[in-house]
């Protein structure tokens, strides 16, 4: 499946202006744009919050949270010295990422840990960037997690899930003005800075409907408290207090560096 990746390496290759090369595409993502108002960004921030709110919508979006939530799963299964053995991404917007090591101890709970905070953390620095007017960096950030998880997807609807959301990035970050650059940086950040909670919140939903058909406990809170012989329950707080955080600190470094337009 990773051919797909060399699919997208080939368009970025092809579509980025050659005359610049490495240094002028570096001197374009390190180079700050104007920013958006204050009133913009609300307007932004509020579009997204009513498009979480949308089931049908919600579905659609809960993809982009899916791949970068099975990033993070994978960024910490190797930083913590496991052997990563694919990502899977499903049509029900749920996800599998699959490494090799010890089958308990610290690295295998921060492995299963990292899963719903690793959209938050990635809205903070989107947020971190976008506040001193990198947009830009925004989108190739976002596009350079997109194939990372490309190179490792294992299963033909996660392959056009993801080739999906890296073609879209393709196309605003090579091709989009960049006053529309930026508007969808700020998009894509409050998506992830609000998006993490919610799905929190679903996964809390979920676990509520097993428990009372007598199902096993398969979400991340559940393998945690198999791990840790902590409730799930106190997982899913902890998901919660990170990501709400994490939401209070990217929302006001979003809101309190732009001057009101």
């Amino acid at each position: 499946m990773s051919a797909g990746g060399g699919a997208l390496t080939a368009l970025l290759a092809t579509s980025t202006p050659r005359a610049d090369g490495l240094a002028g595409l570096w001197e374009q993502v390190t180079t700050p744009q104007p920013a958006p108002g204050r009133v913009t960004v609300l307007v932004v921030g509020g579009v997204v919050l009513l498009a979480l709110m949308v089931p049908f919508v919600w579905h659609l979006l809960r993809h982009g949270l899916t791949i970068v939530h099975e990033a993070a799963h994978a960024a910490v299964a190797v930083l913590a010295g496991r052997r990563l053995s694919g990502i899977r991404v499903h049509s029900d917007t749920s996800g599998l990422t699959v490494s090799r090591g010890r089958a308990r101890g610290p690295g295998m709970v921060a492995t299963v840990a990292a899963g719903y905070p690793g959209p938050a953390v990635l809205g903070v620095a989107a947020a971190w960037l976008l506040s001193r007017g990198y947009a830009l960096g925004v989108l190739w950030l976002l596009l350079l997690v997109v194939v990372l998880v490309l190179l490792q997807i294992r299963n033909w609807y996660g392959l056009w899930a993801v080739l999906v959301s890296g073609l879209a990035l393709v196309v605003v970050t090579l091709w989009a003005p960049a006053q529309l650059q930026t508007v969808v940086a700020a998009g894509l950040t409050w998506f992830f800075l609000l998006g993490a909670p919610r799905a929190v919140l679903e996964m809390q939903v979920q676990r509520s409907r097993l428990r009372r058909r007598g199902g096993r406990d398969t979400s991340d809170a559940g393998l945690l408290a198999g791990l840790t012989h902590v409730p799930a329950v106190v997982w899913v707080g902890v998901f919660l207090i990170v990501c709400g955080a994490l939401l209070a600190l990217g929302g006001a470094w979003l809101l309190a560096v732009w001057p009101v337009a």
